[in-house]
């Protein structure tokens, strides 16, 4: 009977290893993909849209050919229904639209490690939005979770100095537009994914998303240099840094419970600044830092209270 216990005791702590394994690899691609793309904007002139645009379309083809090679039915009958139909368009044009294009043009007008930062902020408009719907009193956890959120963004904002800005006021705007499409990106889908799985919704959400950037961002109409490098890092940031970095996060959940994964995945955040001040050679003071760890601490703090 002792022999038994440990040996299941053994297949949990393996199965427990494989996800944070899964999760933190899938995190730290999201990451560097990041400072990739800073690096595309800043010294190779590539656009923010076009960029979008071609992710999101190669990223979503990609994702829907790897499900059709596995369930060709069901990648179809996601658009036999209307209302599905109706909620599949609105997440790939505000959802997908709102997360990918307003984080590229942060990271364009920034640098990665404060557009990851400020997307993070996701989670607080997340809590705030349901506790105004189900009309609650926020709990001590929530209310800690939003100061740590505002004093984080102070930080990375204003450096500690309350009479500066320290940033870009268009990447701070786009920064906070990318956490508001990140939670709409996080909630609108969630009925559709629990029906129809992750992997379809979004690659079909990326391709709606892509078909929209592209009327105004066309993949044909390009500027910005077509060298080796630029070409390695446009291909790693959709093969690694979307592909990759999201099977990996899916395949965590069948390890990990939900909450986390949340914790987990805030390797991408550090490890966004951590390259950003190492490779990009963006400055970060101790402001920064403790604003980077006051918005890691915001997740921290929603992952662990789950209700």
């Amino acid at each position: 009977m002792a022999e038994k216990v440990h040996h299941l005791a053994g297949l949990r702590s393996g199965k427990r290893l494989t996800g944070v394994s899964l999760v933190t690899s899938g995190a730290l691609l999201w990451g560097i993909s990041g400072n990739v793309a800073q690096y595309l904007f800043q010294t190779q002139g590539f656009h923010a849209g076009w960029m979008t645009s071609v992710r999101m379309l190669t990223a979503g083809f990609l994702l829907i050919l790897t499900h059709l090679l596995r369930d060709r039915n069901t990648v179809w009958k996601i658009w036999l229904n209307k209302d599905t139909r109706r909620k599949i368009l609105i997440f790939g044009s505000v959802g997908m639209i709102g997360s990918q294009y307003t984080y590229f043009a942060a990271v364009a007008a920034g640098n990665a490690a404060t557009a990851t930062l400020l997307q993070y902020l996701g989670p607080v408009i997340i809590m705030t939005y349901l506790i105004v719907k189900w009309r609650k009193k926020p709990a001590r956890s929530e209310v800690l979770a939003v100061l740590l959120a505002l004093t984080g963004v102070f930080l990375l904002v204003t450096k500690g100095h309350p009479d500066q800005i320290a940033i870009s006021p268009a990447a701070f705007i786009w920064g906070i537009l990318s956490a508001f499409g990140g939670a709409i990106y996080s909630m609108q889908p969630s009925a559709l994914i629990r029906k129809w799985g992750a992997g379809i919704v979004v690659g079909w959400g990326m391709i709606v998303g892509g078909i929209i950037m592209s009327l105004f961002y066309p993949p044909w109409t390009f500027s910005g240099e077509i060298t080796t490098q630029s070409i390695a890092a446009l291909a790693f940031v959709i093969l690694f840094g979307t592909l990759a970095a999201f099977s990996l996060y899916l395949e965590s959940l069948k390890y990990l419970q939900p909450a986390q994964t949340s914790l987990l995945g805030c390797a991408e955040p550090l490890s966004a600044a951590v390259i950003s001040v190492v490779w990009m050679g963006v400055p970060f003071t101790l402001a920064d830092w403790m604003g980077s760890a006051c918005i890691i601490g915001t997740v921290i703090v929603l992952s662990l209270t789950q209700k």
